[in-house]
């Protein structure tokens, strides 16, 4: 069994003519379940809910420190790689974009690494454009190896693998995975990835799994809001997520919920998620979902990030740059996507704490 065949059975399911039957009543019984099945998900997740997101946040506020203490643990994505040799119509690093490219040498690497590690950051996201012919494993386990000086924790956010490529890395020091979707809608699958290895919808669902079997401690699964129906996508990301609890009971799970922010090319969001159905879905992640980490970019705005502090996020991302050099000051490539937050860390840092709560350097370190 994987996770398609979960997706499988909802193939005929309409989520509009379900979320039409759901009473007000439906929505109080499932927010005060202490276990909530994926019917009770749906009545969190549909607009009977709206409401009520004030007791929900209670409750979601009361789950998180019960399980995460009143902490946030924080981290920084390090892009090495902009090359891509995939066509997605929504992302800035689609092969079609002309834009500037990079690839770090290890030496760059080292020097990337000195700087954000000056913050004081321990936990870093390691990210490429998805282009496997020119990003070798080789090069990745090597860059691992450089960032394993300076940092207890390195997640990869690069190209789908098999198994024992993601082993390779483990052993090379790397431990987590953040692998997102972007849609699970099958049909707009199709419709925005026009080319490469990034158009099997199959490989990259099984990718998180993949990552768990390979012994990874951590896995990060999430939509890329923008792409397909918002209440659709957000339900399917936390059966993703778990079903990943579920089956690998030794792997941390967390979820992120990325909406599409401006990029290169000129892509137009065809669904908008605004900030009360942003609040609703984290909300019912973590009602649902109760141990699950909820991970917060800095593609949010400084404000939003503020107040979202306290409703069920676990880890915020901090100082963040999304180009290749960028934390020299030397940027090599046209960013990713723009960033919202441009707080530094102390300023990160300094706001969690003014909120009564702990922020987390480092919570994992492996002992060889």
């Amino acid at each position: 069994m994987s996770f398609y065949s979960v997706i499988e059975r909802y193939s005929d399911f309409d989520i509009e003519e379900y979320f039409s039957g759901v009473t007000e009543n439906m929505v109080l019984s499932s927010m005060r379940k202490e276990n909530l099945s994926s019917k009770d998900f749906l009545n969190l997740l549909s607009p009977a809910a709206l409401p009520h997101l004030e007791e929900m946040a209670r409750k979601a506020n009361k789950l998180t420190v019960q399980h995460f203490g009143r902490t946030i643990s924080l981290y920084a994505p390090l892009y090495i790689s902009n090359y891509c040799t995939n066509h997605c119509t929504y992302c800035g690093f689609s092969v079609v974009n002309k834009i500037k490219r990079a690839q770090l040498t290890l030496e760059e690497i080292d020097r990337e690494a000195a700087e954000m590690a000056k913050t004081g950051l321990k936990h870093i996201l390691l990210l490429t454009g998805e282009a496997k012919g020119i990003t070798e494993i080789s090069y990745l386990a090597d860059a691992i190896k450089v960032l394993k000086k300076y940092f207890s924790s390195v997640a990869l956010e690069v190209f789908p693998m098999d198994e024992e490529e993601y082993r390779i890395l483990k052993e090379a020091g790397a431990d987590s995975l953040t692998i997102y979707q972007e849609v699970y809608d099958r049909d707009i699958y199709r419709e925005v990835h026009l080319k490469g290895g990034k158009a099997d919808y199959r490989y990259r669902l099984d990718t998180p799994e993949r990552g768990a079997k390979a012994g990874l401690r951590a896995v990060n699964v999430g939509a890329l809001f923008g792409l397909g129906e918002l209440a659709s996508e957000a339900f399917y990301s936390g059966l993703h997520a778990k079903y990943l609890m579920d089956k690998y009971l030794e792997t941390e799970v967390s979820i992120s919920l990325p909406r599409i922010n401006p990029a290169e090319g000129g892509f137009q969001a065809k669904y908008t998620l605004g900030d009360r159905r942003f609040v609703q879905f984290i909300l019912a992640y973590r009602l649902f979902l109760p141990k699950v980490g909820i991970n917060l970019s800095t593609r949010e705005t400084e404000e939003f990030r503020d107040n979202l502090l306290k409703l069920g996020i676990t880890k915020f991302s901090a100082g963040s740059k999304t180009t290749v050099g960028g934390y020299n000051d030397k940027n090599q490539s046209t960013e990713q996507f723009d960033t919202s937050d441009k707080r530094s860390v102390e300023e990160i840092v300094a706001m969690i704490r003014s909120q009564g709560y702990q922020v987390v350097y480092k919570d994992w370190e492996a002992i060889w």
